[in-house]
């Protein structure tokens, strides 16, 4: 019996596929990003920071926040958004500082080195953007309905999450 039919047996066929293709996809996706990332910075001779790190140093750009904030903002899961911050504050990557209001909270901030991490890996996605819609990989309209759409299945497992509890 096929993995579809053990799956969801009432799901009409061609959705269910479609559907676990994209999930695979999204995966493969996330993780070809990190390789993309990793690659970059081994030709620029970075060798001390990981893709995850160099991603989180993204994500954080100017703003000062918690590691709580990250993981509510979905960005990473909890071990791993702590291991890191840690890794990136020893590493001279970031500040980080108590929160004053609640003790047992840590801010953190780029460094002028977290902030040059930063700007290479704006770079890279800023070649990638360009390469994408000069070669007509995909264009604004198409890269607005990809982002929308993702957008709605994040809303529906979100739902589905608070649904649960």
């Amino acid at each position: 019996m096929s993995m579809q039919r053990q799956i969801a047996p009432a799901a009409p066929r061609g959705f269910m596929a479609g559907y676990l293709e994209t999930l695979a996809l999204v995966e493969r996706l996330h993780r070809l990003l990190l390789d993309v990332i990793k690659d970059e910075f081994e030709r620029l001779g970075i060798l001390e920071l990981n893709a995850v790190q160099a991603l989180l140093l993204f994500n954080i750009g100017d703003n000062e926040v918690t590691a709580g904030e990250l993981k509510t903002r979905g960005y990473y899961q909890g071990s791993n958004v702590s291991y890191n911050l840690k890794k990136l504050v020893e590493l001279g990557y970031m500040h980080h500082q108590r929160c004053e209001i609640d003790r047992r909270s840590v801010r953190v901030r780029l460094t002028e080195r977290g902030r040059e991490i930063r700007d290479i890996v704006a770079a890279l996605f800023a070649r990638h953007a360009e390469g994408l819609q000069s070669r007509g990989v995909i264009g604004l309209e198409g890269i607005d309905e990809i982002a929308a759409t993702l957008k709605r299945v994040e809303r529906y497992w979100t739902d589905q999450i608070r649904y649960i509890y």
